[in-house]
């Protein structure tokens, strides 16, 4: 009997679960066969049946509204109640609601509100000669999007005067009068001595009567299957390139007007940028044009001291952009700086520095471009190139080569290299560099100093060239610059 029970139900429970089964009798119903009728005869039949005498009106078919093949109705109209219920708030039970963050929402940021700035001392292209008067005003409007990188105007009104390069104020003659002229020889001989590149007028006109007599006579041999150099168009390439050259240069004492930030720490913002580049294996070009970018905003803008790595970080990002075809995404460049900076605040510094630059960035050329010009008087010989781009970037580190163009970069770095390598400087050398030899001993001078320094060797330059990718170049070029730089220049 036990069994019997649980059988019969095993039975009704699959009959139950089973949505395919039949109906049971009990829930049979009689229905008449409308299949053999027409729409209008079945909306008349259906009008006339039903239970309990109930009428069954049809079902009106609004405007637009479209009939599918299985004979109901699809309309564009929803329900105004479906609407107002998701409107209504959702009441509070026990305790209040909170407020749930959408998962691609941005934080709020509780951060206090940025300082005020400082007064911009002047930009690359000034719009109007009014901007810049006697007395620059320290008030900036909260709307400029210039004004996250600088620092706070609560200094002196001396210091903010001092922000302005000295090119760009209007001088008032009345001023100087009471000044003897043994002061104004004073500040022309502190300028004459900071300016190492300034040679005396007889040493300058020598050195230009030599270039002018070796490009007279020198025989350039044009290889027209050298397709690097473009050998048709190089010259007018190269004579271009010199005008452009000059246009983005930086102003090499802008430190002078800087509030919060030194040259010291300029050298350990590009020793780090040095590191970055490498690790991400980018162009040559990249690593130049984003220290230009670095030296040329800070020559127009006044910068504190913990947006630095944010002026350097943005500048590589900017010229990985412009150079590589495979550039670095802008999460990697967060990573680089170990969350330092956030992802908003890269792509708003890249914002600042452009419009700051206006959008002035393919006018820089790399001395990378001058030494593959100069390589061609020894044949592009690999240990001198090699050396030279070495003795190239250990003159990014120092302040002192901001005064140099990029092609008296190349010059000096391809001058010190084939002294170390016990060459000379020929007449091909000097017809391609477009220097002479004394124009470049004062360079090769400052790089000597800069290798004998004792603690050159911590710095990543060093590291980076003392691999056997680099030949070595760095313990090389330290090697000799102590045992030969007292004597040789």
């Amino acid at each position: 009997m036990a069994s019997r029970a649980a059988n019969t139900r095993r039975t009704a429970s699959r009959t139950r679960n089973d949505e395919n089964a039949a109906p049971t009798q009990a829930g049979l119903r009689t229905k008449t066969s409308l299949s053999h009728l027409g729409p209008a005869q079945k909306v008349s039949v259906a009008s006339t049946s039903g239970t309990a005498g109930a009428v069954k009106k049809p079902v009106a078919v609004k405007a637009g509204a479209k009939r599918t093949a299985l004979g109901g109705v699809v309309t564009n109209v929803v329900k105004e109640e479906q609407y107002e219920d998701e409107k209504k708030p959702l009441k509070a039970v026990g305790k209040p609601t909170t407020e749930l963050r959408q998962p691609l929402a941005s934080r709020t940021n509780n951060a206090q509100p940025t300082r005020p700035i400082a007064s911009i001392p002047h930009r690359s292209k000034p719009t109007s000669s009014s901007l810049y008067t006697s007395e620059p005003s320290l008030s900036v409007k909260s709307e400029d999007p210039l004004s996250e990188m600088d620092v706070d105007p609560s200094k002196s009104t001396a210091a903010a005067q001092m922000q302005m390069p000295m090119q760009m104020l209007t001088v008032d003659e009345e001023a100087y009068e009471d000044e003897s002229e043994e002061e104004m020889e004073d500040e022309e001989e502190e300028e004459d001595e900071e300016d190492w590149l300034r040679m005396s007028e007889e040493d300058a006109y020598r050195a230009q009567e030599q270039l002018d007599m070796i490009r007279s006579t020198f025989k350039d041999e044009v290889d027209l299957f050298d397709t690097t150099m473009v050998a048709e168009y190089a010259d007018e390439i190269f004579n271009h390139m010199e005008v452009l050259e000059e246009s983005v240069m930086p102003n090499p004492r802008y430190m002078d007007f800087q509030t919060e930030i030194e040259w010291t720490m300029r050298t350990t913002l590009i020793d780090w940028l040095l590191q970055v580049h490498l690790r991400y294996h980018m162009l040559p070009e990249t690593l130049w044009i984003a220290v230009n970018l670095v030296d040329r905003f800070l020559s127009v803008r006044v910068v504190s001291l913990v947006k630095l790595q944010l002026v350097g970080v943005t500048a590589m990002f900017i010229a990985a952009k412009y150079e590589e075809i495979l550039a670095p995404s802008v999460d990697e460049f967060v990573y680089m700086t170990e969350n330092g900076y956030t992802k908003d605040e890269i792509l708003k510094g890249e914002r600042i520095i452009l419009q700051t630059l206006d959008f002035t960035i393919s006018s820089y050329c790399s001395p990378y471009s001058w030494v593959r010009k100069i390589s061609k008087a020894d044949d592009y010989d690999i240990q001198t190139r090699t050396l030279s781009k070495f003795l190239m970037e250990v003159t990014l580190l120092d302040h002192r080569f901001l005064r140099c163009k990029p092609s008296m970069i190349a010059a000096i770095g391809m001058y010190l290299a084939r002294r170390m390598l016990g060459g000379d400087w020929n007449e091909a050398f000097v017809f391609y560099s477009g220097f002479t030899e004394s124009q470049l001993v004062a360079g090769a001078s400052l790089l000597c100093e800069r290798l004998v320094e004792p603690d050159f060797e911590t710095v990543y330059v060093y590291k980076k060239y003392a691999n056997k990718k680099f030949l070595r170049a760095s313990t090389f070029a330290r090697d000799w610059a102590q045992n030969n730089a007292a004597t040789a220049f």
